[in-house]
């Protein structure tokens, strides 16, 4: 949970923070704020009871506030991706879309109803190994093909992969079309009322369907952060700041291998 010095070298050019104003306070360590934000990932626990070995919730609360309005962590996770590239430690001939569902308790922007109650969808992209490559949220009632772009336009460019793999969710012509004209095989089976006709997928490509469980991997290990299994936070900003939090500790991990 907490960070060792040589990720805190990673993180900390990219969530520098101005002071607003020369007087007051001082400035609270960016580092314990970072651990602090972890900690409730980690736990789930709500503001109040956040330990007072960390810096005041309010003061936390502000931080994140301001990393997520300058995009700091998607930001991090750009720099962290790229620094993997060129060590050679990405495996991009082909992706993996995926999307869960996280009920939204507190109602806010970005919820949606569905059969399962209100709520948040988050879609991620994986690479060969389960690294994320882009994440995305939206109201539960958005379909999974039309989040793909979405995801899709957060990505570091140069991790565009060739085939993107998912599952009958996916099977959709305009996505097909719209995904082509980027360079990108959809690889999806085709849901139940396809008509053979219409098929647009052999077997072939399916064959690559059958690894499909890393990007289910890397969803369980986003779900081992209780403070994304339900969506607390009003504001889908927040959440999705969250969100960005867990996939940079998966990435982090890889640094140290």
């Amino acid at each position: 949970m907490f960070l060792t010095d040589e990720q805190w070298k990673l993180i900390e050019p990219h969530l520098k923070i101005a002071r607003k104003s020369v007087f007051g306070r001082p400035m609270a360590d960016p580092r314990k704020v970072f651990e602090a934000l972890l900690f409730i990932l980690h736990t789930g626990m709500p503001w109040e009871y956040l330990p007072k070995s960390f810096p005041p919730k309010s003061t936390v609360h502000d931080y994140l506030q301001r990393w997520c309005q300058r995009d700091s962590f998607r930001q991090l996770l750009a720099a962290l991706l790229k620094k993997l590239l060129k060590g050679g430690k990405l495996e991009l001939d082909q992706a993996f879309i995926d999307a869960t569902f996280a009920p939204a308790k507190s109602g806010g922007d970005g919820v949606g109803l569905t059969r399962k109650g209100k709520g948040t969808k988050l879609q991620l992209i994986i690479e060969g190994s389960g690294l994320p490559l882009g994440v995305s949220t939206a109201g539960a009632d958005t379909g999974e093909p039309q989040m793909v772009q979405l995801t899709l336009d957060l990505f570091v460019p140069q991790t565009q992969p060739p085939r993107l793999i998912g599952d009958k969710g996916y099977d959709s012509d305009p996505l097909d079309e719209l995904l082509a004209e980027q360079g990108i095989e959809m690889i999806a089976p085709h849901r139940k009322n396809r008509l053979p006709e219409n098929q647009t997928q052999d077997g072939r490509p399916l064959r690559r369907y059958k690894h499909r469980w890393k990007v289910e991997r890397t969803i369980a290990w986003l779900g081992y952060h209780r403070r994304l299994l339900v969506r607390w936070e009003r504001h889908l900003a927040l959440f999705t700041g969250f969100t960005l939090l867990g996939c940079l500790m998966i990435t982090l991990h890889r640094f140290a291998t």
